[in-house]
């Protein structure tokens, strides 16, 4: 007998596998230890005694199926086991189907990976606290200022974006957007690199930013979109998409230029506890408070990029993860001779930070633990 409990293993992957429609296997281990999902995975693979909390009526069902090779297997929801869903949540059933086409999915890899980019981004996000449902979070509009996002962080989907305003938003068409994260007093554009250098369409994305705003300002009172987080498997292939970007000789469109600020969110539990960092509100004042005096803060003031000079050294916290920042101050580095520097990190960051600053400054390691205590998490 299997109960699925709001928490639960199950309940979790059952919520990813409505909202995202199919998952990678690979995604199993955001939702919580590796083996034990694996496990529960091939179990619900065959035919289970379900029920839905203590006292729920038990029925027997196949609850999801695996495709695909090896090293790039896709799970989703078992057709015949859908009627379970709202015991999920009521109206479920009704909403995936909608949602999903009645169930259809192409074996196109282009879609397979764009639906798979997009569950990686949900994952986290649910591991992180964010609510990603669509099904629980009121529809954006466009035809008045109103506070419809909650006042707590959530999710919503990119295909969810594009809908708002009808024809209008066919100018997104062909944005890397995996969604848009609001919290309180801001919000992020998302996007997920995964394992390989993001093709960026500079234009495009240019454009997509500017419906996010104006989403933003009239459901969230957010007035300024200048964030991203950049989510993936290993910082390096995060700062070459960076870099990429800028191959199209319109320095304008290149991905730092577009966002001034371009968090890395790696795609395991050090990104889950980053993202819970950066959605609390007020983050970058409260951390910057804790880390440093008054007298010592930069407050943006100076030539290159900064947060304290302390002891007579130059100090970048990295904490946020910002590789945009972090290509700024290494580049100012190169060409011009100052103080002696050190960034501030997290140990996860260590090895990229080393490689890539190549010792052009030193390296100060906190534990995640303490940055979360001085924030309040």
């Amino acid at each position: 007998m299997i109960t699925v409990r709001p928490g639960s293993h199950v309940h979790r992957l059952l919520q990813l596998l409505t909202t995202a429609g199919e998952i990678p296997a690979s995604a199993l281990m955001l939702l919580g230890n590796e083996r034990v999902l694996s496990a529960l995975a091939h179990k619900l693979e065959s035919a289970q005694d379900i029920r839905f909390g203590k006292g729920g009526q038990a029925c027997r069902a196949k609850l999801i199926q695996m495709s695909g090779k090896k090293g790039n297997r896709t799970i989703r929801l078992y057709k015949k086991g859908l009627p379970v869903l709202d015991g999920l949540h009521p109206g479920l059933l009704g909403w995936y189907l909608a949602e999903w086409g009645g169930h259809k999915f192409t074996g196109d890899p282009f879609h397979i990976e764009r639906n798979h980019r997009v569950a990686e981004v949900l994952a986290l996000c649910m591991a992180a606290g964010v609510e990603v449902r669509p099904y629980t979070l009121p529809a954006l509009q466009k035809s008045s200022i109103s506070l419809v996002v909650p006042d707590s962080p959530c999710f919503y989907i990119a295909r969810d974006l594009k809908r708002v305003g009808g024809n209008e938003t066919n100018k997104t068409a062909y944005t890397r957007t995996t969604g848009a994260l609001f919290y309180p007093g801001g919000a992020y554009a998302a996007y997920n690199t995964r394992g390989a250098v993001m093709k960026w369409s500079g234009l495009g994305e240019v454009k997509a930013r500017g419906d996010l705003l104006e989403l933003a300002r009239m459901n969230a009172g957010v007035n300024e979109i200048s964030s991203a987080l950049l989510f993936g498997q290993k910082p390096e292939t995060a700062l070459d998409t960076i870099l990429e970007s800028d191959k199209s000789r319109r320095p304008e469109l290149r991905f730092d230029r577009i966002y001034p600020q371009i968090h890395f969110v790696p795609l395991d539990g050090n990104g889950a506890r980053l993202l819970r960092m950066l959605v609390t509100p007020d983050w970058k004042e409260k951390l910057l408070g804790a880390l440093f005096e008054q007298g010592q803060r930069s407050y943006d003031r100076g030539a290159m990029e900064y947060d304290a000079i302390v002891e007579g050294r130059v100090i970048l916290s990295h904490l946020d993860g910002d590789i945009a920042r972090l290509i700024r101050f290494r580049d100012a580095l190169a060409y011009q001779a100052g103080p002696p520097t050190d960034v501030i990190c997290f140990p996860w960051q260590a090895k990229s930070l080393k490689a890539y600053l190549g010792g052009r400054a030193g390296l100060r390691e906190l534990e995640p633990g303490a940055v979360e205590s001085a924030l309040g998490i």
